[in-house]
C-alpha cells in the first residue's frame, strides 16, 4: 500500500488505510496488573484548541469568549498554543478563572526546550514555562510533551535528566515520533522501562500514515490517546474501536484516559469528540456532559 503523506499523518487515500488497532504490548498487561480496576475511570476527552475560527460550526452566534463556552461543553482542552510560547503568569491565571471547577488542561511543552534546545540544557525554557503554568492550579491534570521527529535513540541518555528535572507533584506524558524508538525491541524496552521508571505516560498518536506510532505500550495507569482522524466515513468506526480497547484496559486496572480528538479539517472535532463521549458514558459508567453542536453537520 502506498500513501502520500502531506501534514504529520495525513494521507490523500485514507479508505485504503488499514485502521486496525494492534494488539496490547505485553508490557501492557503488566503495568496494568498492579491497579485495581476503577468503578468509574477518570475522563477527560476534547479537543486540541478553542478556537472559533478552527472549531467552526461548534460555537454559537454572538458567543464572546470562546474558551468559557468551550469549558462548559468539554472537560478539557489538548493547549497545543501553549508549544509556540511562553504564556504569561496572568493568561494562564485569566484561563484558570474562565473555566469551571471540574476543567482541566493539558498544556504542550514550550518547543523552546523539545525542539531549540532538544532537552540539552533547557532547564531556563522549562523553569519559565512551569512557574507561568503553575497559574492554572489544580486544573493542571499534566504537561503534555511532544519530542521532534528527528530526535531518536541515539538522544536517549537526554531523557532521564528531564524527567528528573520536574517536581515530584508534576506529571508528564510524551510523544516519541521517530521510528526507531519502537522498531528494535531492544531500544523499545529501554525506553519503556525508562518510562516506568519516572511514572511518564507513554502517548499513544492514531494517524492514517503513521501506523508505526501505533506501540499500544502503556507505561502508566493513564491512556493519553491523540486520535487524528481523517476527515472520512472511517472516523466513527475508528472511535469505535477505541471504546473497545479502552474497556478491555479498564478491566485490567486503567485509572485515567485522556482522548483528544484532531482533524485535518478541525471542524469536525467537536463532532467526533461528542460521538466519543456519548460511547465512552455508555460503555464506561461516566457521565460527561454531552457537548452542544451549534451547527452539527459533519464537512464529509
Amino acid at each position: 500500500m502506498e500513501t502520500l503523506i502531506m501534514k504529520f499523518g495525513k494521507v490523500t487515500n485514507p479508505e485504503a488505510v488499514d485502521f486496525t488497532l494492534p494488539s496490547d504490548h505485553p508490557g501492557t498487561a503488566k503495568v496494568l496488573s498492579t491497579q485495581k480496576k476503577p468503578s468509574k475511570p477518570k475522563l477527560y476527552v476534547g479537543c486540541a484548541k478553542w478556537n472559533r475560527a478552527d472549531l467552526k460550526g461548534f460555537y454559537p452566534r454572538g458567543t464572546k469568549d470562546e474558551l468559557t463556552y468551550y469549558s462548559r461543553q468539554f472537560n478539557s482542552i489538548e493547549l497545543n498554543a501553549t508549544f509556540y510560547r511562553i504564556f504569561p503568569s496572568e493568561v494562564f491565571a485569566s484561563w484558570y478563572e474562565k473555566t469551571p471547577p471540574d476543567f482541566r488542561f493539558f498544556p504542550k511543552m514550550f518547543q523552546g526546550v523539545t525542539h531549540w534546545k532538544r532537552l540539552n540544557e533547557f532547564e531556563a525554557y522549562l523553569s519559565d514555562f512551569l512557574l507561568n503554568a503553575s497559574n492554572l492550579q489544580e486544573k493542571l491534570e499534566l504537561f503534555f510533551v511532544q519530542m521532534h521527529g528527528n530526535f531518536g535513540p541515539k538522544n536517549i541518555d537526554r531523557l532521564e535528566p528531564f524527567f528528573q528535572a520536574f517536581p515530584n507533584d508534576i506529571r508528564i506524558a510524551v510523544e516519541f515520533r521517530h521510528t526507531d524508538w519502537f522498531n528494535d525491541p531492544t531500544v523499545a524496552e529501554e525506553l519503556y522501562t525508562l518510562l516506568e521508571k519516572y511514572q511518564v505516560t507513554n502517548i499513544i498518536v492514531d494517524t492514517a500514515g503513521r501506523r508505526d506510532l501505533m506501540h499500544m505500550r502503556l507505561t502508566s495507569p493513564s491512556a493519553f490517546i491523540r486520535y487524528n482522524g481523517a476527515n472520512h466515513s472511517s472516523d466513527y468506526n475508528r472511535l469505535e474501536d477505541w471504546i473497545n480497547r479502552l474497556e478491555s484496559w479498564l478491566d485490567q486496572g486503567l485509572q485515567h484516559i485522556y482522548f483528544f480528538i484532531h482533524q485535518n479539517i478541525e471542524r469536525a472535532s467537536p463532532l467526533l469528540a461528542t460521538h466519543f463521549i456519548k460511547a465512552a458514558n455508555d460503555r464506561f459508567g461516566t457521565a460527561l456532559k454531552i457537548p452542544t453542536i451549534s451547527n452539527p453537520k459533519t464537512p464529509y
